[in-house]
């Protein structure tokens, strides 16, 4: 158990340090704590060990892959009710769960967004992007993927996979009955930042980053309207809190590449 929740968590830092400067200095700290424990030839391995992840999502994106490992090797955690969702059901909870009305919403609102609260390995939030795919739908620039779970390393794994698979969107660690993941803006594009928050890389993709600088424009013309204009050079009731748009990120820092299928990939 521990040297796989090791190695799914140093996995995740890894990626999300790549995008994420708000969180990397914390979460460096914890991977190179973690790292501490393992002799060099043993990172090696954990380095051999994601390069098959990141072939097996790329040859079959069509698997919760991740979970049926974490299953196989029997990891779930009963006390927890760790059953996790075969991936066949989840294809189908996908194509039936809003699935013709989806072009519509796109078409409407620019975009539309899926949420699993209780993700596990995000074998649901896979299938619906592999249903999307099939749709002809692109679910990089159209489909916004957010998921909570309670345990960190299960949160870990649909993070990975949802990286890896080019989802935009968030993972929360926390109680979804509890505490369940709260958002600046009423489509929860921006989530609230308190949140202990994972972004995939393809949630600074520029058609997001533009939608989140949209938002922000909107709430600050509000909040300049609701102003006494005599009072507005003086002191501007706008709280730069209610419109932080999402974690420092350097563009240009994210190296994309294109698939035969006009899908863009992360590695």
């Amino acid at each position: 158990w521990d040297i796989w929740a090791s190695f799914v968590t140093m996995s995740a830092i890894s990626i999300s340090n790549a995008v994420d400067q708000d969180h990397a200095e914390k979460r460096e700290q914890e991977y190179l704590r973690i790292a501490k424990k393992y002799s060099e030839d043993e990172l090696e391995l954990f380095t051999k060990l994601f390069a098959i992840v990141v072939e097996q999502l790329e040859a079959n994106p069509a698997q919760d892959y991740l979970g049926e490992l974490y299953l196989r090797l029997g990891m779930n955690d009963h006390w927890k009710g760790q059953f996790f969702t075969p991936y066949h059901v989840c294809e189908f909870m996908a194509a039936v769960t809003g699935m013709e009305s989806l072009d519509g919403d796109i078409g409407e609102n620019g975009w539309a967004s899926v949420n699993d609260p209780a993700c596990g390995a995000g074998a649901l939030l896979v299938a619906y992007a592999n249903e999307c795919r099939k749709r002809d739908i692109n679910y990089q620039t159209s489909v916004l993927f957010v998921a909570q779970d309670i345990d960190p390393i299960v949160a870990y794994m649909c993070y990975l996979q949802l990286s890896l698979l080019g989802c935009p969107g968030y993972v929360v660690i926390g109680d979804s009955l509890a505490h369940p993941l709260t958002c600046i803006d009423g489509r929860g594009l921006i989530p609230d930042p308190r949140q202990d928050i994972w972004y995939p890389p393809f949630y600074f993709r520029q058609e997001w980053h533009i939608r989140r600088q949209a938002f922000a424009l909107q709430t600050l013309l509000q909040e300049v309207c609701r102003v006494d204009p005599a009072t507005i050079q003086q002191s501007p009731n706008v709280d730069p809190a209610t419109i932080r748009q999402s974690p420092n990120v350097e563009w240009n820092q994210t190296p994309l590449g294109e698939t035969e299928t006009g899908q863009l990939t992360l590695l």
